[in-house]
């Protein structure tokens, strides 16, 4: 990936994948840095059949899609709609609706760009199987609409989300974000135990979730006693911003999201925020991301799970 060129500009962009022609070609590089190799006779001669997008092995025959074993495999869509997504998702700071990606490409039907970027959110959250370490605070938060009666972790109806961020001197590292079902502590516990590293220092408010992680490796600091909302965005200052951010561009973006796809824009967010320092950067990584892993279908999509409770009035992008 390093040795390939990445747009800088959407101008750049329109430069290096002007044609489709060049959008395979980039693809074929991908995923070939060394040359082509064969997947059954491990040959490196092939040849091209033009109208398909297809590679076929000069010694055995056999043919090899660019876009098998990708986020893009089984899609009708040009390369070129892929990559202008993958960019404008990376790119932009506030991300990019189904209703936005409509107005950037050729894509005409909403579900179909909301198929796109929900593929690309899929990718992005593989790529963010990552531990946070050193010092790392941890809260939880809510998403949806507004309920009336009850405060903090009285309120019911909404999406519950855990957050942990690292402390890196006055600002914040990398982050990790998750819908959970409760605020158990098997729940609160296993989200630390599979994103924060052993040794790591672990500040929480007070709640009677988080005591016991000592016992796996873990300093426990309790950085304020209570769980009043105020007081601990005080004293947890990072990872209520992250959460600030989180709801303004869920809100201000996609007008709200249904609670069964809630975790593909937490991963989203997530892969954005980890690489704010160097968005351009991260097309190139979501690109390399597209060229390893598989999507879930459309189908898969709208089979997610739901959760009773929360649903946020009037939502655009599902």
């Amino acid at each position: 990936m390093s040795s390939l060129r990445l747009p800088r500009t959407i101008l750049d962009l329109g430069r290096i994948f002007s044609t489709e022609k060049k959008c395979q070609e980039y693809m074929f590089k991908v995923r070939w840095p060394g040359g082509f190799i064969c997947p059954r006779c491990e040959g490196d001669k092939h040849y091209w059949i033009n109208t398909r997008a297809i590679l076929k092995c000069s010694d055995c025959g056999k043919q090899v899609s660019l876009k098998v074993g990708t986020v893009m495999e089984k899609s009708k869509r040009p390369l070129s709609d892929w990559f202008v997504a993958a960019y404008l998702m990376t790119t932009n700071r506030q991300g990019i609706s189904a209703a936005n990606l409509l107005e950037q490409t050729d894509i005409r039907a909403y579900e179909c760009a909301w198929n796109v970027l929900h593929k690309l959110r899929a990718a992005a959250g593989q790529r963010e199987i990552q531990t946070l370490s050193g010092m790392v605070e941890v809260d939880e938060c809510y998403v949806g609409a507004e309920k009336p009666g009850g405060i903090g972790r009285r309120v019911k109806g909404k999406a519950i989300v855990v957050g942990a961020v690292e402390v890196r001197g006055q600002g914040s590292g990398r982050c990790q974000l998750r819908v959970i079902p409760n605020l158990k502590k098997k729940t609160l516990h296993r989200f630390i135990f599979d994103r924060i590293t052993p040794g790591s220092t672990v500040n929480t408010d007070g709640w009677a979730g988080y005591p016991g992680i000592e016992s796996q490796g873990y300093y426990h600091d309790i950085v304020v006693t209570h769980t009043d909302p105020q007081k601990t965005e005080e004293w947890l200052p990072r990872v209520h911003r992250v959460f600030g951010n989180l709801k303004l561009w869920l809100n201000g973006t996609h007008h709200g999201v249904s609670p069964k796809h809630l975790q593909a824009y937490l991963n989203e967010f997530t892969f954005r925020f980890n690489r704010r320092k160097n968005l351009k950067g991260a097309f190139g990584a979501l690109l390399g991301l597209v060229a390893q892993n598989r999507g879930p279908t459309y189908e898969a999509l709208y089979r997610a799970g739901r959760r009773r409770g929360w649903k946020h009035p009037n939502p655009i992008d599902e």
